[in-house]
């Protein structure tokens, strides 16, 4: 494991990269808003074993063949670019139509289940090869080979990381909630949130799919 110094450095940066607005916070947030603090959270977890998934393959070197294969890379992509959007399109739409089926024109916000959302959150995360890029690029970096055992390296700074982008992600779920409680008698207000949030996904989603395998 790389020293006290290291790894405070490697807990900075992974903190910042954990609060970048990503596919898995504005599907939390958008989750959220749609049905609850119960599936804002379950999706929270969702997307962090998502995360998990990258972490285990990139130890055992999954991640590495996905990344060198084009084929491969634009496969994964192209699936995780279409699940978004697809999940981007629908948060929109169940928004509007529930602005009009609503009681008085509100939204009766859709409840999916926390089991449901954890599943979606699975797989908006583990979709996404630009986060086995990012394990691939970033972890490395803070491994010491002369201290041996270097897959679990890995895996214990990935679960670091991991740990820190749910955290986040359960902040935002928290946060959100809150702003759907406090929006209550405001339900336009919450169908401009959830279109917002859906509008989002879908602009992530163009941008997965336009995204280049990253250079040898």
């Amino acid at each position: 494991m790389p020293d006290l110094t290291q790894l405070a450095l490697y807990l900075a940066a992974a903190l910042l990269l954990a609060v970048t607005p990503g596919p898995g916070i504005f599907y939390v947030a958008a989750r959220t808003l749609a049905g609850g603090r119960a599936e804002g959270v379950a999706s929270s977890f969702g997307t962090g074993l998502g995360g998990m998934v990258h972490v285990l393959a990139g130890s055992l070197g999954v991640s590495a063949i996905v990344l060198a294969s084009a084929e491969l890379f634009t496969a994964l992509k192209m699936v995780g670019a279409a699940y978004l959007i697809w999940l981007g399109v629908r948060t929109f739409l169940s928004a509007r139509r529930d602005a009009s089926a609503g009681p008085g024109g509100g939204p009766a916000a859709p409840s999916i289940g926390p089991g449901r959302a954890f599943r979606e959150g699975v797989l908006v995360e583990a979709l996404n090869p630009k986060t086995a890029a990012f394990f691939l690029a970033f972890v490395p970096q803070f491994v010491d080979p002369g201290a041996g055992h270097v897959a679990l390296q890995f895996v214990v700074l990935g679960f670091l990381s991991v740990a820190l982008n749910t955290l986040a992600d359960i902040v935002v779920a928290f946060a959100a909630s809150g702003i759907r409680d406090g929006a209550a008698t405001r339900p336009a207000l919450v169908c401009r949130l959830r279109q917002a949030s859906g509008g989002a996904m879908i602009a992530l989603g163009l941008g997965l799919a336009l995204a280049r395998r990253p250079a040898s």
